[in-house]
């Protein structure tokens, strides 16, 4: 089974610099007010109570006073992996059944299915046992091809975030850093054929969202593109929930276009997968500057 770093979570392309290399100073102090403008700041956290700061210096504000963004570190590795994992675990029973509603001739399939049977037994109970087998086997294939998604990732880029992300120029991994806690990860991966980069492996962990984590984090990556004179981002989600789509649309992404044909890394397209295992894939773009 081949496995390309695999897009899942959420994809984004800019338009890149040759390099990672800071923009002389002026500039990027100019960019950065640019994006500003463009983002407002997010509210402010209550201001906690005094706390000593300890022995070793840090970047970002010490434990107690609020969530902040920096760079990944070596160091926090399991702790990405695991809000990676447990964000793309919980797609599970979205994409098995809330994801259903995107699919109408699936859904008229399995209605057809439904009369049949009942044609065939005339039994509303043994309907009812069918209808249900169907979202059973929707439940299974959507976890195998999941797990099987996960199975590349974790064997991909998120085995060694440090190789992949931190060394490429103009790609970067930063985490969101709560009391000393990572509580969230983003990505962002250049590709210099088409001068483009990509928001990836946007997650939070589950007990922290609501606090505006998710936004911050993709702001960063935001103001890592105009730091480093991208012209436009782009990104691409399987996902299902209305909130992951107005998040993007919050950070200023226009919607231009969907695709039911995507194949996830992992997928097999065998006959049963197709019957029971539907994804519709959105693509996101924000222009920074025109080409």
């Amino acid at each position: 089974m081949h496995c390309e770093p695999p897009d899942m979570v959420c994809e984004t392309k800019i338009v890149a610099a040759e390099d990672h290399e800071a923009l002389p100073g002026a500039k990027k102090d100019a960019l950065l007010a640019a994006a500003g403008a463009m983002w407002p700041p997010l509210p402010a956290a209550p201001p906690p109570e005094p706390q000593p700061l300890g022995g070793a210096e840090d970047e970002g504000p010490p434990e107690g006073r609020g969530v902040y963004i920096r760079e990944f570190r070596p160091a926090e590795q399991e702790a990405a992996r695991r809000i990676f994992y447990d964000g793309i675990m919980e797609r599970i029973p979205n994409t098995a059944f809330r994801g259903l509603r995107q699919h109408p001739r699936t859904q008229l399939l399995y209605a057809l299915l439904a009369v049949l049977c009942f044609a065939l037994t005339r039994s509303l109970l043994l309907t009812g046992l069918a209808t249900a087998a169907l979202l059973g086997l929707r439940y299974y294939y959507s976890r195998k091809v999941v797990l099987a998604y996960l199975d590349c990732a974790l064997h991909t880029d998120m085995a060694d975030i440090e190789q992949y992300y931190m060394k490429p120029p103009g790609s970067c991994f930063w985490v969101a850093v709560l009391d000393g806690n990572v509580v969230g990860i983003v990505a962002a991966r250049a590709h210099e054929a088409d001068n483009t980069v990509e928001l990836l492996r946007m997650s939070v962990d589950s007990r922290f969202r609501g606090k505006g984590i998710a936004k911050a984090l993709g702001r960063k990556v935001l103001e890592f593109a105009l730091v480093h004179d991208y012209s436009a981002v782009v990104l691409g989600t399987t996902a299902v929930k209305v909130a992951a789509h107005k998040l993007y649309e919050s950070l200023g992404f226009r919607h231009v276009g969907s695709s039911d044909r995507y194949v996830l890394p992992g997928m097999t397209l065998s006959l049963a997968e197709r019957l029971f295992f539907q994804v519709r894939y959105h693509r996101y773009r924000l222009q920074l500057r025109e080409e």
